[in-house]
C-alpha cells in the first residue's frame, strides 16, 4: 500500500472555533471488515459507513479508555450492524447478515438504506462511569450518514452534518471510503453558518472528492473554504480487534449453566470465533467445566 493509502482522521476547527470538524479516509478500515466478514458490495458500503462514522466519533472522544459503540437495528434484510470505537483510532464492527445482495437505488448506487430498512441507531458510550451513556434515535434513512446527523441534532442537540462513502472496485474490493462530520458550537454567527450551507450545497460527495485523489485535509478545506480552518491533529485508523480467548470465554459463560452444560453433554470441544474478527478459539471439555463452576 503506497502513503496514499493510509487511513487517518483529521481534525480541524474553523470560523474561530465556531465549528469543529473531522475527516477521514478509511480504505483499508472497510476492505478488512470486508475480507475477515466475506461481506457484499451492500454490506461493505453499509458497514463501512457505519465504521468510518465510528472512527470519529471515537476521536470526539475524551478520555483515552472511553469507547463508544454505534448500533443499528432495521427491519430490511441486512437485520442489523455494530460497531465499536475507542479514542485512538481503532475501530471494529460486525453485521448481522454480511452476504446481502440488492438491486441498486433509483440513483444507480449501492442501496444501504434499502438493506438496512426501517428502524432505530443507538450510541452507547462508555466512559468508565457506573452507567454508560445511551442515546437512541429513529433511523431517518438508513443510510447511516443523515442517521448519525438526526443522532446529533436531537440526542445531543448539537448542528452538525455527517458525509460518509464507500466506493468498490469492479472485482468488489474497496476502492475509496471515508467521511466528514462538521458540527457548529452554540455561538456560530449566522453569516458562518450561511457560508457553511453554501459550502455543503456545492459539495459533490465524499467517494466523488476522494476519487478526484484529495486527502481528507483538501475535503475540509472545500467544505470550510473561508472559513479560515485549521488543522489542530491527524490520528491514523485501523481495523483493531482487541479480542483473546479470555474476552470469548466470558462471552459464553454470559450465555449461561443449561447451554455450557449442553456443550459438555456433547462431549466435544467447541471451536467459537469472535463476532468482530476472524480469530476462531478452541475450548476443551475441560475447559467449558471449569467455566461452568464460574457461571
Amino acid at each position: 500500500m503506497g502513503m496514499g493509502d493510509r487511513d487517518y482522521i483529521v481534525r480541524a476547527t474553523a470560523a474561530g472555533a465556531q465549528i469543529r470538524a473531522f475527516a477521514a479516509t478509511t480504505r483499508g478500515v472497510a476492505e478488512r471488515a470486508r475480507q475477515i466478514h466475506d461481506m457484499s458490495p451492500v454490506m461493505t458500503a453499509a458497514l463501512g459507513r457505519l465504521l468510518t462514522g465510528g472512527a470519529m466519533m471515537g476521536a470526539m472522544l475524551k478520555g483515552e479508555n472511553d469507547l463508544l459503540t454505534l448500533q443499528v437495528k432495521g427491519d430490511g434484510p441486512a437485520g442489523g450492524m455494530t460497531v465499536t470505537a475507542d479514542a485512538r483510532g481503532h475501530v471494529k464492527g460486525y453485521a448481522l447478515c454480511p452476504q446481502v445482495v440488492l438491486p441498486a437505488n433509483e440513483k444507480g448506487k449501492l442501496d444501504v438504506g434499502g438493506a438496512v430498512g426501517s428502524g432505530i441507531l443507538r450510541v452507547i458510550k462508555d466512559m468508565g462511569l457506573k452507567e454508560p451513556y445511551v442515546g437512541q434515535t429513529v433511523l431517518q434513512t438508513g443510510e447511516i450518514a443523515e442517521d448519525l446527523t438526526y443522532y446529533f441534532a436531537t440526542s445531543e442537540q448539537v448542528p452538525s452534518s455527517v458525509g460518509l462513502g464507500v466506493l468498490m472496485n469492479k472485482d468488489n474490493t474497496v476502492r475509496r471510503a471515508g467521511g466528514f462530520l462538521l458540527q457548529l458550537m452554540p455561538f456560530a454567527e449566522e453569516a458562518v453558518i450561511g457560508t457553511l450551507e453554501r459550502n455543503l450545497a456545492a459539495f459533490s460527495s465524499v467517494t466523488a472528492v476522494l476519487e478526484e485523489g484529495n486527502t481528507p485535509e483538501q475535503m475540509l478545506e472545500r467544505l470550510l473554504e473561508g472559513l479560515g480552518m485549521e488543522i489542530t491533529d491527524t490520528m491514523d485508523t485501523s481495523y483493531y480487534c482487541g479480542c483473546s480467548k479470555g474476552r470469548v470465554e466470558r462471552a459464553i459463560i454470559s450465555i449461561g449453566k443449561k447451554e455450557i452444560g449442553e456443550m459438555i453433554a456433547e462431549g466435544k470441544e467447541i471451536e467459537v470465533g469472535c463476532q468482530f474478527c476472524d480469530r476462531k478459539y478452541t475450548f476443551s471439555v475441560g475447559d467449558l467445566e471449569r467455566m461452568l463452576e464460574r457461571v
